[in-house]
């Protein structure tokens, strides 16, 4: 062996780095957008007034907790359907009639990433790394409230402590073939504005929140693009 750099595990541990990212990609897609009619319905769920939650979110993510145990994505999406089965199963069972690519827990782990990915950019008025994650509408949605922010010159601090649950609570396959899935997301977050001076003119940077959102994602199953959009969010209360 001797002391030579070890170039075939670096080969290997690239090859499981190129497998991990196209997954992701696969599950929900470069873009997952965070469509909105109001800015503030989407700011809402991060605590924040529109001209704040957009602010900031830095990079200050501490590490999240494992896969949700739930028992609903546990279950096998190719078993034939009981008699008795939910109008959720029968949708998932549906979406993945028509998308063999689908598969309800590998979905929920993927929305769990997109959760954070675009969480933590849209509170850091991040636009090189929200446009792509989002449909046009919601980007212009998030893009003016970063610019009402910096208009502003407020900051916000904004520590995302962990995603408590993931859980698929409805799902739809429309007519026009358009498979819709929602997801219910427990964060806790730590989160304060600041005004340009430094002042906590927002929130508490040292409290903890946790907050509930609703969130779907939404796919054309006709498409040969196998990316999901965030269609829609709104807080559980």
């Amino acid at each position: 062996m001797g002391n030579g750099f070890p170039i075939f595990e670096i080969v290997i541990f690239g090859m499981i780095a190129a497998f991990l990212i196209l997954r992701l990609r696969n599950t929900l897609g470069r873009r997952t957008g965070h469509e909105q009619e109001n800015p503030r319905s989407s700011i809402r769920g991060l605590g924040q007034d529109p001209a704040e939650s957009a602010d900031d979110r830095g990079d200050n993510v501490i590490d999240l907790p494992g896969r949700d145990q739930n028992p609903q994505l546990d279950m096998q999406d190719d078993l034939p359907l009981p008699e008795d089965a939910s109008p959720l199963d029968k949708s998932l069972h549906a979406i993945r009639e028509v998308d063999r690519n689908f598969d309800r827990r590998t979905f929920a782990d993927g929305a769990r990433s997109a959760y954070e990915m675009i969480v933590v950019a849209f509170a850091a008025g991040d636009r090189q790394t929200l446009q792509p994650l989002l449909a046009d509408k919601v980007y212009k949605s998030f893009a003016d409230a970063i610019d009402a922010r910096e208009a502003a010159d407020h900051t916000q601090e904004t520590t995302l402590v962990g995603i408590k649950q993931a859980e698929i609570v409805e799902a739809e396959l429309t007519e026009a073939k358009m498979a819709e899935v929602t997801v219910k997301f427990v964060s806790s977050m730590i989160s304060a504005t600041k005004d340009s001076e430094g002042r906590v003119i927002a929130g508490d940077p040292n409290d903890v929140n946790t907050l509930t959102e609703i969130w779907t994602f939404a796919r054309d199953t006709r498409s040969s693009d196998p990316n999901w959009e965030l269609i829609a969010t709104r807080s559980a209360h």
